[in-house]
Formats: structure tokens, C-alpha cells, sequence
């Protein structure tokens, strides 16, 4: 098994000391959209997809608050441009899990039309029928094509005492979705199993590195966006609390990321090339 992480989405809001907690204060900050590609034994598994090439386009899909947190809008960056510059087709993955069902995490879902995307069912109903508060953050345009969905309900097994947790059947190595409520009512992380422990990847449920210290910190920016775009807050900060939990305990079996955090993205792509090496 090999895991590629992919950069699938920038983002350059102004203020960059607000957002990444370094550089100007009126400077572009970075945002990313982390994705990751699974090389199974049954074909390529996306974890998330980022923009999708129809997003990068036309960026006005993505919705005003997406304007304001100015995406690059780089089709070289999309999920399907870079597994095809891997070697491989949009057919070829056949599994998509999705953290969730914001644009930034579903945008590509277009562009594997045959591929199943899995998802908690509490997260597709939001998505297919959002309410008023839910209508500017659930992009329609991004299932019109009519995804293969899977649902899944958050019920199963137990994983490093995080309850509920779903076991993906079939996709050729171990992938659970861990529910990590908050960010949106059907939030989910993505645990796979590797040679050397566990990588967790938590999504929205965190935005910035240091978020996982004790005492956590996380930029003014960040932190506004995060209570700005909470859909449960006091799940969001209790599974944040349980994290950081994760991490003090068990940091040595499992490495957890994020979606939005560069440092982290540099940090994990820098390892990688120096264990090639």
C-alpha cells in the first residue's frame, strides 16, 4: 500500500499572520485542501477531493464565502490532474470517502463519476436537503451527476476510544471513518492502517497544528472561521479535547493531519521524500 498526499486546493485569504500565524499581516496566507490517494490491492481510494476541474473554471460555483478566502483556482492542482499525472484514470479509483460535504472536500466528486463515495448518512441528508443555515456551505452543483453513494451510519466498532467507528469493507487495506462530529453534523475522520501504525486524517475537525498542543492555540483567523462554521460547537470542541487526548497518549502509533494546514502537508510530503531517499 502507498499513500500519495496531494495538495488538491489553495486558498490565499489576505492576512496571513491571522490565518497561518506568521508573515504580514495584510500579506496572502495559504490554506490547502490535503487529500490523500490510496494505492489499495482493489485500485485508488481519494480520500476527500478537494476542487474539482469544473470548480477551477468557473470559481463562482464555489459560493461567495469561497470568494472571499480567494482560491487559486488551478486545475494542475485538481485530484484528477495529479492521479493522472501518477499514471492512472479517473477509473481507477473506485472508492471515494469524503469527510465531509463542504466544496472544498467535494468539488472533484464529478470528475470519478464511477466511483462510490462513501459518507455518514447525517452528512448526505444535510447535504441534499440543507436548511436555511446549511444552504451557503452545501454546493449542489457538485452531485448533480448523481455520485454513487454509500451511506453509513455512526454505529460499529471501537477505535483507540473513539466509539461508533465504521470498518470500509472491500478496498484491499484497513480504512475506518471515525466520527468526529461538529464541523458539520455528519463529520467524519479517516483512519488507515499503515506498515508502521496509524494515520488519522481528521479533516475540519482541526485547523492548525498547534490546535493539538495542551494548551491548544490556533490563529485569530482560523478560530474565527472555525466558530463562524460550527454546525454543533460544544461536539466540535469535546472531540478537539479528545485529539489532543489521542495524541498525548498514542502520538507514537497514530499521526494525525488535518485538511487545511500547510505545515503540516510540507511536513508529511518532506518525510516522505527523505524515507524514499
Amino acid at each position: 500500500m502507498r499513500i500519495h498526499h496531494l495538495n488538491c486546493g489553495t486558498l490565499c485569504p489576505n492576512g496571513a499572520r491571522l490565518v497561518n500565524g506568521e508573515g504580514g499581516l495584510f500579506a496572502p496566507g495559504r490554506i490547502v485542501c490535503h487529500c490523500l490517494l490510496i494505492e489499495a490491492d482493489d485500485g485508488l481510494v481519494l480520500l476527500d477531493t478537494g476542487f474539482g476541474v469544473e470548480d477551477t473554471r468557473n470559481p463562482r460555483q464555489l459560493g461567495a464565502a469561497f470568494a472571499l478566502m480567494r482560491p487559486k483556482a488551478e486545475i494542475g492542482e485538481t485530484a484528477i490532474r495529479q492521479i493522472e499525472a501518477l499514471g492512472f484514470g479517473a477509473a481507477d479509483v473506485r472508492q471515494i470517502v469524503t469527510t465531509h460535504l463542504d466544496p472544498d472536500h467535494s468539488g472533484g466528486l464529478p470528475d470519478f463519476p464511477q466511483a462510490e463515495v462513501h459518507v455518514f448518512s447525517d452528512e448526505l441528508d444535510a447535504a441534499l436537503n440543507p436548511g436555511w443555515r446549511d444552504r451557503p456551505r452545501y454546493r449542489r452543483v457538485h452531485w448533480e451527476h448523481g455520485p454513487r453513494w454509500v451511506r453509513h451510519r455512526v454505529e460499529g466498532d471501537e477505535w483507540f476510544g473513539f466509539a461508533g467507528v465504521r470498518i470500509l469493507p472491500n478496498l484491499g487495506t484497513d480504512v475506518l471513518m471515525v466520527p468526529l462530529i461538529g464541523h458539520t453534523l455528519g463529520h467524519t475522520g479517516i483512519a488507515i492502517k499503515r506498515d508502521d501504525g496509524w494515520l488519522l486524517h481528521a479533516g475540519d475537525a482541526y485547523f492548525h497544528h498547534d490546535e493539538l498542543s495542551t494548551p491548544p492555540h490556533c490563529p485569530p483567523g482560523l478560530r474565527f472561521f472555525q466558530n463562524l462554521n460550527n454546525a454543533d460547537a460544544r461536539q466540535r470542541r469535546a472531540n478537539q479535547e479528545r485529539l489532543r487526548e489521542l495524541v498525548s497518549r498514542h502520538g507514537d502509533e497514530v499521526q494525525l493531519v488535518c485538511s487545511h494546514d500547510p505545515s503540516e502537508l510540507d511536513l508529511t510530503r518532506a518525510a516522505q521524500t527523505a524515507a524514499a531517499a
